[in-house]
């Protein structure tokens, strides 16, 4: 790849994410595709549906003109409007063809990556006709990636990956939205601290500091006097940061100490996905 050197990690991310769903997929039976993922709503087929069409759209390929059914529960915002177009479209798709779309779309979006010169700040159309720039395009489908294969392995019963390049990119992704559900979601006291601990496959420790005003902010260094400290695993942090459970059905996975009602509040608001 000839990508910018400061989008290779991104690409190498991407790469390792998206051959494992490529290889967890190609030898599926036509049953195996119609599995529940922890993902709402989506089944096998409709994560690789997600998957192939954005990257069709990061080969710039036109989005499929589609009317979507008005049943479908999990579709409540504008923005999963937008994502499911690409699934709904290929919902009846037989194994064969999800392959083959998904191969045809690795090679070209491959050759695209192997001709890359723009640099990290080129603007890119997004999702909904934001406007983003290559270095948060190729961030963004890292992330993606690396989580929806996540959601394959969950329903496939396949672990594994969970300390693969795309790991460390979905930690820093999803940290990003920590202080939000801190300080705003559960509304944790002016000038207090919360203390989130993880250890497993991906290692961290981060503070979320409060300030006067109610403003959150994240750093490495630990509290002396948190409000609480959460103590869990890597999977459980991402699978709540993600959405994929709740607090209440992973709670024996979380050590709590400290303000119990902020934590339940802090648990009960963890999602940072849309």
């Amino acid at each position: 790849m000839t990508v910018h050197p400061s989008l290779q990690p991104y690409a190498d991310a991407w790469a390792h994410s998206i051959e494992a769903i490529s290889e967890l997929v190609l030898p599926l039976a036509e049953g195996e595709w119609n599995r529940a993922t922890p993902c709402p709503g989506w089944s096998v087929r409709d994560i690789v549906s997600h998957v192939i069409g954005l990257e069709c759209e990061m080969l710039g390929d036109p989005r499929p003109i589609h009317s979507l059914p008005r049943d479908l529960y999990h579709v409540t915002n504008e923005h999963q409007r937008y994502m499911e177009m690409q699934v709904d479209v290929r919902r009846h798709h037989t194994a064969p063809e999800m392959t083959a779309e998904l191969e045809y779309t690795l090679i070209r979006r491959n050759r695209q990556l192997r001709n890359e010169t723009r640099g990290p700040e080129a603007v890119l159309r997004g999702p909904l006709g934001t406007e983003v720039t290559l270095e948060q395009a190729m961030r963004n489908r890292a992330f993606d990636v690396w989580v929806h294969e996540q959601d394959l392995r969950t329903a496939l019963n396949r672990p594994g990956d969970l300390d693969a390049p795309g790991a460390l990119i979905a930690r820093d992704v999803l940290l990003e939205g920590l202080p939000k559900v801190v300080a705003h979601t559960a509304g944790a006291p002016a000038n207090s601290a919360v203390v989130v601990d993880v250890h497993g496959p991906v290692e961290f420790l981060r503070t979320v500091r409060v300030d006067a005003d109610g403003r959150g902010t994240i750093d490495g260094t630990p509290s002396l006097g948190p409000a609480i400290t959460l103590t869990l695993d890597w999977e459980t942090y991402y699978r709540l940061a993600c959405g994929r459970v709740r607090g209440h059905a992973v709670a024996d996975r979380i050590k709590v100490e400290g303000d119990q009602e902020l934590a339940d509040a802090i648990l009960r608001g963890f999602a940072v996905t849309p």
